[in-house]
């Protein structure tokens, strides 16, 4: 077929790695691999036992094997992807439980850890947080490696291609990423996945362009197709014309140009034209992100998010094994400060075991984050004497998740008083000033943030829960998330009147939700006063050429003006405007 008679085809999907490629696709259709069951006798038991302990010992040591091997190519950050897969191979419940099942069902050991894995992952894909959701992949993967070596089958074909080809997957799992020929993939795209996938983790570490959520494309191409991934938009385009082709790669042009002027911004600070300097922190989940905050030059870390310390386990952090842990990153980070929000735990963030929970139909206004840890306060003075301990450092600051209102704060403030004079009467040295803050994400407390705001030192705002709480929308669920607008006029009068009312009480206030990291909204969060911004560390190169770029008195203009318009489009249209005139290079 000719150029000029071929037609290109479009599909949208999620963009999680940036940049463009193009190339032929390799299509690669879902192999789960079918599980037998056939009845054993008692005596063929022990060995059933046997095969299961040497699948597990053979997937441990093929995991070992990918981790060194990621760690000698990337770095040990992306190599710890796979610490959750050895916790599964060596996780005690479910291999008791496999055990147990084994002797009571008399069923072939394959067919029953299928069972009880499939259980447990499929628990944790019930549950309405993403990045759960995307950990339930760790046990699938593993779950398929151990099944792969009860049967004896050899790994998957499509890991050893030799050709330069773009994959496309219903679904990638940590090791199918990390064990193919990274040379030779110019792009991956699959059905499932969001932003916090590991195969989005994994393609932006490698660098390789990425599309997710395409739901169906594995059933819509054939190995062979010519196809570009636009990793920055998540636009999958199939045949395109030698036109597309050419503006692709002005913008890949145009692109390496940013990200080498952004490279230069690492040792500058985020001070606009006018003289105002706005602190810009980056977000962790784990210890080892710090590498990041410090390669892309945050100025420390405005949100730490310390649920993280329950996952992949069935036991309570102690509080030893806590205070090592921020004393660690504070000591990374110092003199810049180092931001801890206490658990946002409940019903729908557990481990097995740790603590006795029943389900709960809405576990998002559930029994969560600050409600849950007054309620166990054991749990919650063992967090705040390890964060109190880390505090002697000289650069703890402390924040409360979920505060709904004055009661829950005025609670919270006191537990952690109480921790402070038992650590005094133990002579365990603490900081002698540590602020404490509330993360204003819930609407209630954003409507009496002038009264909260006379209790604490600063404020966080937690933009993800409070558009969701504000507009009633499921930010993860698909067929409403077209209703999930930041620029809304309700959240925008909701984000004033939460600066207006810290700084009539001299706090500052800050953002740690998505919104910081859009270089769109930059200019109304800094003329809504916004001291502070904490976005994902690799972001912040970009947000700090934003926040340079622009002058306090245009954005407050654009804040008066906005103020006064009525759709979510229109104010974003207004934003857009003013961010294209300053930086228009980094919204394309």
């Amino acid at each position: 077929m000719s150029d000029k008679a071929r037609q290109e085809i479009r599909f949208q999907g999620a963009g999680v790695s940036p940049g463009s490629a193009f190339g032929k696709i390799h299509v690669v259709r879902d192999d789960l691999d079918d599980v037998a069951r056939y009845r054993i006798s008692p005596s063929q038991v022990p060995d059933e036992i046997g095969r299961f302990e040497t699948a597990l010992i053979q997937t441990r040591m093929q995991i070992l094997e990918m981790q060194q091997r990621i760690a000698e190519s990337i770095g040990a950050k992306d190599a710890a992807i796979f610490d959750a897969h050895l916790l599964v191979v060596e996780d005690r419940t479910l291999i008791d439980e496999v055990l147990r099942k084994l002797e009571t069902d008399l069923c072939n050991v394959e067919w029953v850890f299928q069972e009880v894995a499939t259980r447990y992952a499929e628990t944790l894909n019930k549950i309405d947080d993403p990045y759960l959701r995307e950990r339930a992949l760790d046990i699938q993967d593993v779950t398929k490696r151990v099944i792969r070596n009860l049967q004896g089958k050899a790994p998957k074909t499509f890991l050893g291609l030799s050709e330069p080809h773009i994959l496309v997957a219903h679904n990638l799992t940590p090791s199918d990423t990390a064990s193919m020929n990274r040379e030779r993939v110019l792009g991956i795209v699959t059905d499932l996945g969001s932003r916090t996938s590991h195969t989005a983790i994994m393609a932006r570490s490698l660098n390789i362009p990425a599309i997710v959520g395409l739901h169906d494309i594995t059933a819509k191409l054939e190995t062979g197709q010519h196809v570009l991934v636009d990793g920055t938009d998540g636009l999958l385009i199939v045949d395109p014309t030698p036109e597309t082709l050419a503006q692709y790669a002005e913008i890949e042009s145009r692109r390496a140009r940013v990200v080498a002027q952004l490279k230069e911004l690492r040792e500058t600070r985020s001070t606009t034209r006018d003289g105002r300097h706005i602190v810009l922190s980056a977000n962790i989940e784990l210890p080892e992100d710090v590498d990041a905050v410090e390669a892309n030059g945050a100025e420390g870390i405005g949100l730490y998010r310390t649920e993280f310390l329950y996952l992949n386990r069935n036991t309570l952090p102690t509080e030893d094994e806590q205070y090592e842990t921020y004393r660690k990153v504070a000591e990374r980070v110092r003199p810049d400060p180092l931001i801890i929000r206490t658990f946002d735990l409940g019903g729908d963030k557990l481990a097995p075991g740790t603590v006795d929970i029943t389900d709960e139909l809405n576990p998002f206004l559930g029994w969560r984050a600050i409600r849950f840890c007054l309620e166990n306060v054991d749990i919650f003075k063992t967090q705040l004497r390890a964060i109190l301990r880390a505090s002697a450092v000289g650069n703890v600051k402390i924040m409360f998740p979920m505060i709904s209102g004055l009661d829950e704060l005025r609670h919270a403030i006191a537990v952690l008083a109480e921790c402070r004079e038992e650590l005094y009467s133990s002579k365990i040295d603490i900081g002698k000033k540590i602020e404490v803050g509330a993360m204003i994400e819930i609407p209630s407390a954003a409507l009496s943030a002038n009264v909260l705001a006379c209790e604490v030192d600063f404020f966080s705002i937690g933009t993800n829960d409070l558009i969701q709480y504000a507009l009633a929308v499921d930010r993860v669920n698909e067929k409403i998330a077209h209703l999930y607008k930041p620029t809304h006029p309700a959240v925008l009068r909701l984000l004033k009147m939460i600066a207006d009312a810290a700084h009539a009480s001299d706090i500052w206030v800050g953002v740690c939700g998505e919104m910081a990291g859009d270089v769109a909204l930059i200019p109304l969060l800094l003329g809504l006063g916004m001291d502070e911004l904490s976005a994902s560390a690799t972001l912040v190169p970009r947000v700090k050429r934003a926040v340079q770029s622009l002058a306090i008195p245009e954005c407050q203009e654009l804040v008066e003006e906005t103020l006064k318009l009525d759709t979510a489009s229109e104010i974003l249209a207004r934003c857009l405007e003013l961010a294209d005139k300053r930086y228009g290079d980094l919204l394309g």
